[in-house]
């Protein structure tokens, strides 16, 4: 396969596999599905000398990032993989038979587990060439779930896309994987028909507001729509109490500059806006730090939305630069520090509050703290919330009403770095995400790409293995209301 479109004879070929493939995986004990995404796992590892070449010449992002995000992909593989030897993913809950039910009637015999939902389509991101792409979160959570994956290549890698989806499929297939389990699809028109198709059961993307935005309206307005988990926009905001900001000016000036720099600015979970005291030194101390390094951006599409946000940041009557314009604009972009006031930002913040994907951030002054709730009122939905504060600080406004804006709050700490872990959440309101209640990051988002399906009366051989009485995958179950270990 190349980086040239795949013909509608090769999607209808792609479709028709994985519709076949879809009952055989789900069919498949969740054991040795998680055979299958170790042995993609190892496989990934094995080929870290081929791919990371391929990723950096496709991307620009140095091999040592590379190799990082490689291992964090094969990490969250495994660790799916552990999810399903545990089981309690399965949400499994037995309510037997019960004359006496005190609702006035009697119960019936209700079992109720996750059950997977069928293909689905994963639409790669530009950023993580490893870990939002071919065999990254997205894929890794869906295969676990028991759907065959039907990728659509971003076209800033398409190289490393072909390469790492070839060791995918060979990796799966050792394993005894049903044929058309993963394929890879290239061009706008290939995956429009893909997502459109009756056959795809659910669609996941990260990227930009628009192109999120765009394909989750084609996912809704399918004869039968589908969920569509989108993740897009998100300046996620830092608020710097007064006392953190006379406490440490110089430890948060630094953490900032670095935070909002990391990969050249173009992370998902940048630091975009970085709200502090007006009488501060923090907007003294950024003026006066040396600049990180620029960085290239990924490509030049890129490069031209960075620089087309900048510029209007740039012409806003309410903006001055607090770094040296020189660079600013160029390629690679030298990082760029922006100044304005929190009376400005809650004036216009259509034009103040907008992600800008590369080394930019905007720094907002505030005169007191009551404005920083004014401010966070005014916020959309966000992947990330920061606070910087002391202990002492009465910020339980501040906090609840941030839950209500964003995914993930953070106390003390910097929101670049995402850990995979169980209790992670990567997602927010819209337009952090199209479905808030979901996450792409950390074991919950297997929950994306399963339904529940209730049996009622059925006899204990037709019942799915888990929620038969002698449970013998003895997997965690909720028994007439009693959470059992299994």
């Amino acid at each position: 396969m190349t980086s040239e479109t795949t013909t509608p004879e090769l999607v209808e070929q792609i479709l028709a596999e994985a519709s076949i493939a879809a009952p055989l995986w789900a069919a498949t004990p969740a054991a040795d599905r998680a055979v299958g995404l170790v042995a993609v796992a190892d496989a990934l590892d094995a080929a870290a000398d081929e791919l990371v070449p391929l990723a950096h010449d496709e991307t620009h992002i140095p091999d040592g990032r590379l190799r990082f995000e490689l291992g964090r992909t094969t990490f969250q593989l495994r660790l799916f993989a552990d999810v399903l030897t545990e089981g309690s993913y399965l949400d499994a809950r037995i309510d037997p038979a019960d004359d006496a039910w005190p609702m006035g009637a009697p119960r019936p015999d209700l079992r109720r587990v996750l059950e997977p939902i069928g293909p689905v389509v994963v639409f790669a991101a530009s950023n993580f060439p490893f870990a939002f792409s071919v065999a990254g979160g997205d894929t890794a959570s869906a295969l676990a779930a028991g759907c065959p994956v039907v990728l659509k290549v971003h076209p800033g890698h398409p190289r490393l896309s072909v390469a790492t989806a070839r060791v995918v499929r060979d990796a799966l297939a050792s394993t005894g994987a049903p044929t058309g389990l993963f394929a890879l699809v290239t061009g706008t028109r290939a995956a429009q028909d893909v997502l459109t198709d009756g056959r795809i059961k659910a669609g996941s993307f990260t990227g930009s507001i628009a192109g999120g935005r765009a394909l989750l309206d084609i996912a809704g307005s399918r004869p039968e729509p589908i969920p569509f988990y989108a993740e897009m926009g998100s300046v996620n905001p830092t608020f710097v109490t007064r006392a953190a900001a006379a406490a440490r000016p110089q430890e948060i000036a630094a953490g900032y500059l670095e935070s909002m720099s990391m990969s050249a600015g173009q992370l998902c979970t940048k630091p975009g806006v970085l709200v502090v005291p007006e009488d501060s030194d923090i907007p003294q101390l950024l003026r006066s730090s040396e600049r990180p390094a620029a960085g290239q951006l990924l490509n030049e599409r890129i490069q031209e939305g960075y620089v087309e946000v900048l510029e209007r940041l740039m012409s806003h009557e309410s903006v001055v630069s607090l770094t040296d314009e020189e660079g600013a604009y160029a390629a690679p972009p030298a990082p760029t520090i922006l100044l304005t006031d929190v009376d400005a930002v809650i004036k216009d913040p259509a034009a103040l509050l907008v992600e800008c994907f590369g080394p930019t951030s905007l720094v907002v002054t505030y005169r007191d703290e009551a404005s920083l709730v004014a401010l966070a009122a005014g916020l959309e939905g966000q992947l990330t919330a920061t606070i910087l504060g002391e202990e002492g600080d009465d910020v339980h406004a501040l906090v609840r009403l941030l839950a209500t804006r964003a995914g993930r709050l953070l106390w003390n700490q910097w929101p670049t770095g995402v850990s995979v872990t169980y209790a992670q959440q990567h997602g927010g309101p819209y337009p952090a995400t199209s479905v808030p209640g979901s996450t792409s990051v950390g074991t919950a988002a297997i929950d994306r790409f399963l339904r529940p399906v209730a049996y009622q009366n059925f006899p204990q051989a037709l019942l799915p293995p888990a929620l038969r009485d002698d449970n013998p995958e003895r997997i965690p179950r909720r028994a007439d209301g009693v959470t059992s270990a299994g």
